[in-house]
């Protein structure tokens, strides 16, 4: 089968943070790339839902962080026996 390159503008953070999550799978780029068009094209649209967030649920990166490390500071303890 012959391939084909493919040039997508992203930005620079969502490159890094999704080329180390593809990483952990096992995965490069290319590959995690290839399977979403792959499964898109099995799924004949998007394999995900894909909805508009009114305004007022909208969360920034910063508030979502805030909260997550409050749930942490609170379950420490349970988290440490969990670990275990």
């Amino acid at each position: 089968m012959a391939t084909t390159n493919l040039n997508v503008r992203i930005d620079e953070d969502l490159k890094r943070n999704a080329e180390r999550l593809f990483s952990d799978l096992g995965l490069n780029m290319s590959a995690a790339i290839t399977i979403f068009l792959k499964s898109s094209v099995d799924y004949n649209g998007i394999p995900f839902e894909i909805k508009k967030t009114g305004r007022a649920n909208a969360v920034s990166d910063d508030e979502l962080l805030s909260v997550s490390n409050a749930l942490i500071k609170k379950n420490k303890g349970a988290y440490e026996v969990l670990a275990k």
